[in-house]
């Protein structure tokens, strides 16, 4: 049995050169696309309740650059709807970090307007002293939506039968977090 642990204090917020949103959907029956937002901020807070997760990646920041007409498509209506709805965003109900390293965050997602509670579980490293000051920290999540529940429903059937795109979608979520000197 692992025991619940809380090493921080204060505010961490993300090194954005180092976090991440990743996503990763069979396509074609034959592999795995992935993907990343990478413009991710990211708060985590220690107070008295415990810990608190908020945070948010901007879908313009999509890794997808070329072909120019599959970006549009993914950044359309059918999928994230980045002109109405420009970040998936985030907002913890509970953080769970046990002594054994691994972790537990629930919480609503909102991608392309719609909101849903989902559970991520993964890992986590305790704040150590950081080149320049402050303290660094790191969490990384993953888990597995159905897009239809964020009505990503566009599909289109193969020559051979099945689904062009798989409707589970791994998301991984990776934060290097910082704490600034004061």
């Amino acid at each position: 049995m692992t025991t619940a642990v809380q090493p921080f204090n204060g505010t961490y917020q993300t090194d954005p050169v180092h976090s991440s949103f990743g996503f990763g959907v069979l396509y074609s029956g034959t592999g795995k696309f992935r993907g990343t937002l990478d413009d991710v901020t990211a708060t985590l807070t220690a107070g008295d309740d415990g810990l608190a997760l908020e945070g948010a990646a901007r879908v313009e920041s999509i890794s997808i650059r070329e072909p120019e007409m599959f970006r549009a498509h993914v950044l359309g209506p059918e999928f994230f709807d980045a002109e109405s709805h420009p970040e998936v965003t985030f907002k913890s109900t509970s953080v769970e970090l046990s002594e054994d390293g691994t972790a537990r965050v629930d919480g609503e997602l909102t991608i392309a307007g719609t909101t849903r509670e989902i559970a991520a579980a993964g890992t986590w490293a305790e704040p150590v002293p950081a080149a320049g000051g402050g303290l660094r920290a790191g969490i990384e999540v993953a888990t597995v939506i159905d897009r239809r529940d964020f009505g990503f429903d566009w599909q289109m059937q193969l020559p051979n039968g099945g689904d062009a795109l798989a409707y589970d979608v791994t998301l991984e979520v990776n934060l290097a977090l910082i704490q600034r000197d004061e």
